[in-house]
């Protein structure tokens, strides 16, 4: 029973954060009450209070758990598997979208990319994401740390490791943003982590 309900929470957790961000990209932050969200994901507001101080911390969430996930999948791979490729393989499989999305899933990729940005570039959330980003980079530094037999606290090497990553991701992110034709984050994550672990090769001349 203490499963099911850690279960429950969990899925709870990331359904209300999921409703934030699909409300915030169609409606705008500004018009969208903690209401809005409990109301989309059937719940009290109280239920959502209970999970989060506020619109932004529901918002950035997404972002840490899946972050912090990456973490815990990269301590779950094989040992002798190569850092690079393990780092890969962790990064991938948490940032498919869980059943939260199928449930209600984004509208059309525009609309959904243009509300994307301009939820990304809200200063009430920046800070969250901020803080979010620090949070879910220690927890990958210290991942990195237990495989490559590093100390988080006296080597740079775990820090730099997490740290490339993360910019990794943010700048498929990006791209995936701006680029016109679509590119999917399928294929934008592995690829920039390919290229980090290839040592940021000088890209041939087009």
């Amino acid at each position: 029973m203490s499963g099911l309900r850690e279960r429950k929470k969990t899925e709870t957790r990331a359904a209300l954060s999921w409703a934030a961000i699909r409300l915030t990209v169609t409606r705008g932050f500004d018009n969208v009450l903690v209401e809005d969200i409990a109301q989309a994901v059937g719940v009290s507001p109280r239920t959502f209070n209970n999970y989060f101080s506020s619109k932004a911390e529901a918002i950035a969430f997404r972002h840490l758990d899946r972050s912090r996930q990456v973490a815990e999948a990269l301590r779950q791979r094989p040992a002798d598997e190569p850092l690079w490729a393990a780092l890969i393989e962790a990064t991938l499989t948490r940032f498919t979208p869980g059943p939260e999305v199928a449930q209600s899933p984004p509208g059309s990729h525009t609309e959904w990319v243009d509300g994307l940005a301009v939820m990304l570039a809200e200063p009430a959330l920046q800070g969250e994401m901020l803080r979010a980003s620090a949070v879910a980079e220690a927890d990958l530094a210290a991942a990195v740390a237990e495989r490559t037999g590093t100390d988080p606290e006296r080597d740079l090497y775990p820090h730099l490791v997490a740290a490339s990553v993360t910019a990794a991701v943010n700048a498929a992110i990006r791209h995936f943003l701006r680029a016109d034709p679509p590119v999917a984050m399928e294929r934008l994550l592995p690829d920039a982590l390919a290229q980090l672990a290839a040592g940021l090769p000088v890209p041939t001349p087009r």
